[in-house]
């Protein structure tokens, strides 16, 4: 295939199928404008999305650009078991939130980030450390998201690459900056109707114009060994391992899931994240199989470039009108977790920032507001800047991914041990976060009594990992115990073994050192916290929120 096998698409088809989008998106938030509107409105829905609607914005928020690219290219790098690293394993972290989210809306019903709950746990140290790895995560997120939409722009169209990341962001901007996260989750619903005519459309359309299913079984002949097994060592250590892992830190530390746990009515708690697991699971493991039909086929991406497999694909195999839909359906993901990435940050400043640390739990409701919207056009701007600069993505992420990595076990364990301290909190992430940067970057020669006490760490971080899991779902004796023989099995097999894997061995000393001094200093701590104290110290900031009642948020027809 060439350089020139993309379909092209002239100025006016792809302004009108933009103009088509964003105007149409726009429209839809027309429905549910108000005259004058609150900051728990603006911010989480007023803590009454339903279930259809909450369980549709989760799913369509985790489906982000990168999924698109990332899931093809998993299929084409790994074969048979690739979709399933890249998909299952997401999916599964959608899940995994769920237990410790039940737990955190119980601390804090009224709560509107996870911020709050820990600055009403801890104070601010420990509030500012979760809510500034949020800011970045979300300006980053921002970034690809509009870097992916100035990709497509500028591969199926004359336009360059900046007038892509440009429309995009102004087109994000235009229906989210007046009614915030309402407007997030509404045009949620609509966006993962079309995410959804992947699986239905698309990928059995590229499936039978590539020659059927018995082209593609007829072609894993020519995958390497690895490739052909569902069970490969290489696809798990070099893909799935260390994506578990990353998720994990994305389930806890990302705000834009927090966001919806705060936002869904309690009671639609389990069957909306439950739900979620399903939708994105199906739908990222059907674009991870675009990638495989074209491993078996023999395509190679052009330029090298694995960002072009899903794009070449369909361009290749399919007319015109498919090739406009599967853009339209990019521009539908990467645009659902843009707005929820704005409305993320503009959650952060206003109620981590603004609300508890300038403002000291008295702010002005008008003002917040306003600062709300500020913060969504000043993230704008500047992931329209960084999406320009073309900057290392992948470095950026797994920093992130580190970083909430190294406060997954004190946020967590923070809601359930009344002894752990802010001290513990704050320097339990720091020192997680310099070893994890020595490991990943190798600032140290990872030899000898080196790189095995990384890999301790690391044992302990594998530990920490499955035993949360388990202490989620069955309670805190069944967690230790995975915990234990995890940690026994991890010493036993990987010391002298993940020295190889190091993206891996430093993702799990994240975890690993930040619960080893975690724990360490709240066992020589004397104080207790009493629990209750979060419900008082965490609530909304005016009262029009507390008589709002859900049908406020979406229009009749539409209700979940």
């Amino acid at each position: 295939m060439n350089e020139n096998d993309f379909a092209q698409f002239s100025v006016l088809t792809i302004a009108i199928l933009l103009i088509a989008f964003y105007g149409g998106t726009y429209l839809l938030t027309l429905l549910i404008r108000k005259k004058e509107e609150d900051t728990s409105g603006f911010m989480v829905a007023g803590h009454r999305v339903g279930f259809g609607m909450g369980a549709a914005s989760m799913t369509a928020t985790w489906i982000w650009a990168a999924s698109f690219y990332a899931a093809a290219t998993s299929g084409y790098t790994y074969g048979v078991s690739g979709p399933i690293h890249y998909g299952l394993w997401g999916a599964l972290m959608i899940l995994f939130i769920y237990p410790f989210g039940r737990r955190f809306r119980e601390l804090a019903p009224n709560g509107h980030t996870l911020g709050e709950l820990i600055h009403a746990r801890h104070g601010s140290s420990s509030q500012l450390i979760l809510a500034g790895s949020n800011i970045l995560g979300s300006t980053i997120s921002l970034m690809v998201n509009f870097t992916a939409a100035g990709a497509l722009v500028s591969v199926l169209s004359p336009l360059s690459f900046q007038t892509g990341v440009i429309v995009a962001g102004v087109g994000v901007l235009s229906y989210t900056v007046t009614s915030g996260f309402r407007a997030s989750v509404f045009t949620d619903f609509a966006q993962l109707v079309a995410l959804m005519a992947i699986t239905v459309i698309i990928i059995p359309a590229v499936l039978f114009s590539v020659g059927g299913p018995s082209v593609m079984v007829d072609g894993l002949q020519n995958l390497t060994a690895e490739q052909a097994d569902f069970f490969s060592i290489d696809a798990i250590l070099n893909q799935g391992a260390p994506f578990f892992v990353a998720v994990l830190a994305y389930a806890i530390g990302n705000q834009t899931i927090s966001q919806r746990l705060f936002a869904v009515r309690e009671k639609h708690i389990k069957r909306t994240f439950v739900t979620a697991t399903l939708g994105y699971g199906a739908i990222v493991i059907g674009l991870g199989m675009i990638g495989l039909m074209a491993l078996t086929v023999g395509i190679e991406p052009v330029n090298g470039n694995m960002n072009n497999l899903i794009p070449q694909m369909v361009s290749a195999y399919l007319p015109s009108a498919f090739v406009a839909l599967f853009f339209v359906l990019v521009i539908g993901a990467l645009s659902s977790t843009a707005d929820s990435d704005l409305s993320a940050l503009s959650t952060i400043v206003m109620a981590d920032i603004y609300g508890k640390n300038i403002a000291k739990d008295n702010p002005d409701p008008k003002k917040m507001l306003l600062v709300g919207r500020i913060t969504m056009i000043v993230a704008t701007a500047a992931g329209l800047i960084f999406a320009s600069f073309a900057l290392d993505i992948l470095v950026m992420l797994v920093f992130v991914g580190a970083l909430w990595g190294a406060i997954v076990f004190p946020v967590i364990i923070s809601c359930f041990w009344d002894r752990v301290s802010n001290a513990a909190f704050t320097w339990s992430v720091v020192v997680a976060m310099a070893l994890f940067c020595v490991a990943r970057f190798e600032l140290l020669e990872m030899t000898g009594v080196t790189v095995l006490f990384f890999e301790v760490l690391a044992s302990v971080g594998g530990a920490v990992v499955f035993g949360l899991m388990a202490f989620g779902f069955f309670g805190r004796t069944v967690g230790f115990l995975v915990g234990a023989i995890a940690g026994g099995l991890m010493l036993f097999y990987a010391t002298g073994f993940l020295r190889d894997y190091m993206v891996l061995t430093a993702s799990l000393t994240a975890y690993g050192a930040s619960t080893v001094v975690c724990t360490v200093m709240t066992l020589f701590s004397n104080e207790r916290f009493d629990f209750d104290l979060i419900k008082q110290r965490v609530g909304n900031y005016d009262d029009v929120a507390d008589e709002e009642d859900e049908t406020t948020m979406i229009p009749e027809g539409v209700r979940s």
